[in-house]
């Protein structure tokens, strides 16, 4: 069979891709930065602000124009390739998108409106047409992403370090999706005042929950969307989705993106911090999916969502709300609703979610390898590490502390009306709440003095590190403990599970306690001031709960004046990065510590 080019036509081919490589290299990245931008910008006109039918045409071509150029951009990377084989390969998801988009652009262009039309009239299909054009956008959205994605080495040029960048990745979160919330289309009145949106953006950024207008009737359908999106990139952070993307395709990241993951995900392997964040996102993906699935058929009929749609979104919402350690409801009342509060089935999957989301990613898979280990024969045995152990056995105790003081305090109160099963169920998934999440079945309105003391205690511990969670930590907390323990019997070292903590880690631990305490009481002592007719327990608890990202409340945050729900925004945002991290991102480092003075010793106690 004779070649369709001929020797000298494929070499002056490939002597043309080559001259050219280097000038597209240069205009493209610009071209794709601009028309992602535009793409976005038309997205977020076209969804937020009410339309006329000209400003409807323009901002759908700006859409169309921006999916011609993404197909074009493609195969002209495509063309220029040495290996195209290898480059479908290593971008195999932007290839599955762009083919798809050829393939219905195809349909399109040869049987054009009628079509749509014969879709439209088919009952099944109409019925997913909806669902379909979902999908779609939410394919375009990954583009964008996958192009904002490979830009984002540009932030590496950024003279910042890991802690700072991390400061000013939740900062640009919160600012990006305050402006969102305020588009007229994401409201039902079409108006929120700044400090409300940004209070929302900022509770729903830094996965607290504690809300100053009712999500679920204050919002369109559209802005709890966004809300929830500004969960799921908070409870991961907005950078790490970047760096995922990016090693997705360039299968490398730069030593500042690598520090700023391993700092965030809170692990010791510098090296691993690429394949760590994908199996965080796959793992994230996973579980949300699968607590999706379970809430929607344990709604049951236990509450009447009116379509099929707000049943789907409602599930989705609250799977990705609780295992991001959120707390949001779609609920006025929370999970306190009528007819939800008595869905214990559905209590114990949220609490699973919760649970499973304030472990921490780096011991889940930690236990994954430990599960993984034992079902393979001839394999060494893979044991826990401590830091997993211990998250394990903290959590365990601290759970189960809460369930049984909340029922011992409670029972003849609040649980007065329920049988032993179903009170020891809400007992439960009130201690499992209480620590990170946030939603409630009860009314915590009428939660007496003594269970709201447990309550700060258990929020302020919070869950376990490099988790959707917030507080001190369940590490932080048990060495504090130990050392306090060991001090007092006279050992000079920390020990668990036959292993020496390093004073390294002692020190980090209290100082982390000691930061937290001074901006708890420092905040609490402004809204004493500026909340003067708030009784002052209700103020610690809510400032408790901003901190440790808990988003508990006993009523108190939508009266809150408008200083009041900033040092309540800057608790959350601190108590989010945490309190060291802020610490390092504002202070100088020492430049030099290889020295010692001479020892002395103070009065202690």
């Amino acid at each position: 069979m004779k070649p369709i080019f001929s020797k000298q036509q494929l070499e002056n081919i490939n002597t043309f891709r080559y001259n050219i490589r280097g000038v597209i290299n240069h205009i493209m990245p610009v071209a794709r930065i601009l028309v992602s931008l535009a793409a976005m910008g038309s997205i977020v006109y076209y969804y937020g602000f009410p339309q006329s039918s000209d400003t409807a045409l323009v901002a759908l071509g700006i859409i169309r124009f921006s999916f011609y150029f993404y197909i074009f951009k493609y195969l002209l990377y495509l063309f220029l390739a040495q290996h195209p084989r290898q480059y479908i390969r290593e971008n195999r998801i932007e290839s599955i998108i762009i083919f798809g988009l050829i393939f219905f652009g195809l349909l399109y262009l040869l049987f054009g409106h009628q079509l749509m039309r014969n879709i439209s009239e088919t009952y099944y299909l109409s019925y997913v047409l909806p669902y379909l054009l979902l999908f779609v956008q939410l394919y375009f959205l990954v583009i964008v992403t996958i192009e904002i994605g490979q830009a984002s080495p540009i932030i590496a040029k950024l003279d910042l370090g890991p802690a700072a960048l991390l400061i000013l990745s939740f900062l640009v979160l919160i600012l990006a999706g305050t402006g969102l919330l305020m588009m007229p289309q994401m409201t039902v009145n079409h108006h929120i005042h700044f400090v409300d949106a940004l209070f929302t953006s900022a509770s729903a950024s830094c996965v607290t929950g504690l809300i100053v207008v009712d999500t679920a009737t204050y919002f369109t359908f559209k802005g709890q969307m966004i809300i929830m999106f500004l969960i799921q990139l908070g409870g991961i952070n907005i950078i790490s989705f970047a760096t995922f993307f990016t090693t997705f395709y360039f299968r490398s990241t730069g030593v500042r993106y690598q520090s700023l993951v391993k700092d965030f995900l809170s692990t010791d392997k510098f090296s691993d911090t690429r394949s760590i964040l994908r199996q965080v996102v796959f793992l994230s993906v996973f579980m949300e999916l699968t607590g999706s699935i379970l809430i929607f058929f344990l709604w049951g009929n236990h509450y009447d969502f009116g379509t099929n749609r707000d049943k789907i979104f409602s599930s989705v919402f609250h799977a990705i709300s609780s295992f991001n350690n959120a707390g949001f409801s779609l609920f006025t009342d929370n999970l306190y609703e009528q007819g939800v509060r008595n869905a214990y089935g559905l209590q114990l999957v949220i609490a699973v979610l919760v649970i499973t989301g304030g472990l921490g990613f780096i011991a889940l898979q930690d236990i994954q390898k430990k599960l993984t280990f034992r079902k393979k024969k001839n394999i060494p045995h893979h044991a826990l590490q401590v830091n997993t152990r211990l998250v394990l056995w903290v959590s365990g105790i601290l759970l189960f502390i809460g369930t049984v003081v909340f029922y011992v305090l409670e029972k003849d109160t609040l649980l007065k009306e329920q049988s032993f099963g179903h009170a020891i169920i809400t007992s439960f998934f009130q201690s499992v709440t209480a620590r990170t999440a946030g939603f409630n079945t009860v009314d915590f309105g009428h939660i007496g003095l003594p269970m709201l003391t447990i309550f700060m205690c258990l929020m302020y511990v919070g869950a376990s590190p490099g988790s959707t969670g917030g507080g001190i930590k369940t590490t932080t907390f048990a060495v504090l403990i130990k050392s306090a323990i060991d001090t007092l019997r006279g050992k000079k070292n920390v020990e668990f599970f036959r292993r020496t903590i390093s004073f390294n880690n002692i020190n980090k631990a209290y100082s982390l306690v000691l930061f937290s305490i001074s901006l708890i009481f420092l905040s609490t002592f402004l809204l004493s001031i500026f909340e003067p007719k708030t009784d002052f327990v209700r103020l610690l608890f809510e400032e408790i709960s901003a901190f440790a990202t808990v988003g508990l409340s006993t009523g108190i945050t939508a009266g809150l004046s408008v200083t009041g729900k900033i040092i309540i925004i800057v608790s959350m945002l601190v108590g989010r990065v945490g309190p060291l991290t802020l610490a390092l991102a504002l202070s100088k480092k020492a430049m030099y510590t290889r020295y010692r003075y001479g020892r002395t010793n103070v009065m202690i106690g």
